[in-house]
């Protein structure tokens, strides 16, 4: 029964993370750029595992009942995304700005995890997702430990998975004009989502 509870958790944790978001754009970025990809996915996979910890806690029901909480981390994740966005435009529009595949050390460390950071602690549907859902239907098992530990695994598969997997594409980027492409669609994107952030 554990083992089924684990799975399950694994199961629900693994088709939330799955679909692209900033932050899987962000790490697969940061895979092609074979910079501090350690650090990146370890931050990423140990942020999911504090806030699925907390949901399945039972701390889940604090954060329903702050209403002050959705409305800030929305108006910071829209800010942020637009400000990557229009990074990532300057970088598609201007070749001399634009990433090459092995030279990640032009970001330092510090700058690369305080964007990981942004990315993962300012978007509001992290906390739905791990905090409300996980931490809601971590009730309906009997042993919420071994659902939340599955969560948890989750996560730090897939974010390997994504950082490390993303060097098998670096010799498509070797291209400026793919880096440009990715960046173009990357502004897009962000540009998307903080768009669907303010509008609700």
């Amino acid at each position: 029964m554990i083992y089924q509870d684990a799975l399950a958790g694994f199961a629900l944790g693994l088709s939330l993370i799955v679909a692209i978001g900033a932050q899987n754009v962000f790490v697969l970025q940061q895979g092609l750029l074979r910079s501090h990809v350690l650090a990146v996915v370890l931050t990423c996979a140990i942020s999911d595992a504090i806030l699925i910890s907390i949901g399945v806690g039972g701390f889940h029901l604090i954060a329903e009942s702050a209403a002050w909480v959705e409305p800030f981390l929305t108006t910071g994740g829209a800010i942020f995304l637009l400000i990557y966005g229009a990074l990532s435009m300057r970088r598609a529009l201007w070749p001399a700005h634009a990433m090459k595949v092995g030279k990640g050390t032009e970001q330092s460390l510090t700058a690369v995890m305080l964007t990981c950071l942004a990315f993962t602690w300012l978007n509001p549907h992290v906390y739905l997702d791990t905090v409300v859902l996980m931490g809601t239907v971590s009730t309906q098992y009997d042993s919420r430990l071994a659902f939340g530990t599955g969560a948890v695994l989750s996560s730090f598969a897939f974010f390997f998975a994504l950082g490390y997997g993303a060097r098998r594409l670096a010799h498509v980027f070797e291209n400026q004009t793919a880096w440009r492409v990715l960046d173009f669609c990357v502004a897009l994107f962000m540009w998307a989502i903080a768009l669907k952030l303010m509008l609700g």
